[in-house]
């Protein structure tokens, strides 16, 4: 092989290494102080028109709250939106778990009923005692595990 050949491989290789560190210290950032948001004004954001909170049915759960963890006592009230819970900083339900993802799992109000989804969480979501594998439907009253959080959807 001729220098040159040499000298443009040890090149590449050199690109590559250093490609591969940065990228190792981005993903090490990352996970220490959370990912990077944007600082839009926030008048921007309410700027936007409040949907008026559908009130509702009888039987169905109008609250979340934490029974258990280092968030426990908080609530949440439910609306149309669905709720994200993590240990991200823009999470409905912040969690400072070490065994929560940034994006561990999502609750939603599907056909008149709340349903729990895993968002492919390291250490998993369970429903009652069992894993969520797929989006669940949550009964009222039935624990929701996260890491060390218990959550439960009441009236």
């Amino acid at each position: 092989m001729s220098e040159l050949t040499l000298l443009l491989i040890r090149l590449a290789f050199l690109a590559v290494l250093w490609f591969f560190v940065i990228a190792a210290v981005g993903v090490i950032r990352t996970d220490l102080f959370g990912p990077r948001t944007a600082t839009a004004p926030k008048a921007a954001k309410a700027a936007k028109p409040h949907k008026p909170v559908a009130k509702p049915r009888k039987g169905e759960p109008r609250q979340m709250v934490v029974t258990g963890g280092p968030l426990q006592g908080t609530i949440i009230t439910l609306s149309e939106t669905p709720i994200t819970i993590g240990r991200a900083n823009d999470a409905t339900l912040v969690l400072s778990d070490d065994y929560a993802s940034s994006r561990h799992a999502r609750l939603f109000p599907q056909d008149g009923q709340w349903i729990v989804e895993d968002l492919g969480s390291t250490n998993g979501t369970y429903l009652d005692r069992s894993k969520v594998t797929r989006p669940t439907p949550v009964p009222l009253g039935v624990p929701i595990r996260i890491g060390k959080t218990v959550i439960e959807l009441r009236k």
